[in-house]
């Protein structure tokens, strides 16, 4: 199967992906859309003339970059809404006042190299924010990217997914002693197992979802990175970070493709081994049968939270 290749590349920025792009009416959450490249994320997609809500756990902070890309972009429709990814009641919440189509889901919010913490269940931090809590949102938000007809999930994972595959059997590390990079490895390989999963699970509804490295990006993201820096000449502007995220999300490209990873705007090559230039996309990553177990074990974890996190089956959505 070929790789999809694009017009763009690693210099890129969101605003030139998104060049010509319509999507006036067109319902989109951003994840952690008040710093980084979610704010660029946001920007570029209410360029597109796009509603536009930030999902933020500091509303304040979201109000102000709300403020700033309606004043950047004459996009009055760009709505701030409370969410923490690691708190079940704060998801809850989030999917209960959803009532609208959703088109674009853009799972971009994340945490980095964290010292160890858990949730109140018990679960490894990086796993449950970066991943866990997208899951639950995109399951609770189901029937709304379903009755889109075409919607479209992009996943934001990292090149660090080369560190770690899924250490099923002991995801959250109860046994082995803990690393924060192999935990956050192994929560950007869920983030592409998640687009393969909920490709193969969604597909019939039009609903297709696809995984990506935004580059390397300084941003508050780094703060327990400690001495690792990328190479200048690897480095990103947030607006070139936030470009592959938009050509996901929107490019004609994309259309009905889904269970991919890409890397500087264009589909990355599978690698066999590790690569000092930590590019390309493992195959374990992309693994189907990796995909499912993460897709049960995930509904396992929540399976005494259904309330929650159970498609919007009831609700109406207009």
């Amino acid at each position: 199967m070929a790789l999809i290749t694009t017009p763009f590349g690693r210099h890129s920025t969101a605003a030139e992906v998104v060049k010509g792009i319509d999507l006036s009416g067109k319902w989109v959450i951003v994840t952690g859309a008040a710093s980084g490249i979610g704010i660029e994320t946001a920007r570029a997609l209410a360029q597109t003339g796009a509603i536009v809500t930030l999902a933020v756990r500091n509303t304040d902070a979201g109000a102000q970059v709300a403020a700033d890309i309606t004043a950047t972009t004459g996009n009055q429709n760009i709505h701030v809404a409370p969410l923490d990814l690691s708190d079940r009641n704060s998801i809850a919440n989030f999917i209960a006042a959803w009532d609208k189509p959703l088109h674009i889901l853009v799972n971009n919010a994340g945490v980095m190299a964290l010292p160890e913490q858990r949730t109140p269940e018990g679960w490894e931090m990086q796993f449950a924010t970066n991943y866990l809590g997208h899951f639950a949102l995109a399951l609770g938000l189901h029937d709304a990217l379903a009755a889109d007809g075409a919607a479209r999930i992009v996943s934001v994972s990292s090149s660090a997914h080369l560190i770690s595959p899924i250490v099923f059997d002991d995801i959250h590390f109860m046994f082995r002693p803990y690393d924060p990079w192999l935990a956050y490895g192994q929560s950007k390989t869920a983030n592409i197992l998640f687009a393969v999963g909920a490709t193969a699970h969604w597909f019939k509804d039009g609903i297709t979802a696809n995984a990506l490295m935004p580059g390397a990006i300084a941003t508050n993201l780094q703060r327990h990175a400690g001495d690792l820096k990328s190479p200048p000449e690897r480095q990103k502007t947030p607006a070139q970070g936030a470009a592959t995220s938009v050509l996901l999300a929107t490019s004609p490209l994309l259309k009905g493709i889904g269970g991919r990873y890409f890397e500087d705007c264009n589909e990355a090559a599978i690698v066999t081994r590790g690569n000092s230039y930590m590019s390309g996309v493992a195959p374990y990553a992309l693994n189907p049968d990796n995909a499912d177990r993460l897709w049960d074990d995930s509904q396992k974890i929540f399976a005494d939270f259904t309330t929650p996190f159970m498609p919007l089956e009831s609700r109406s959505i207009t």
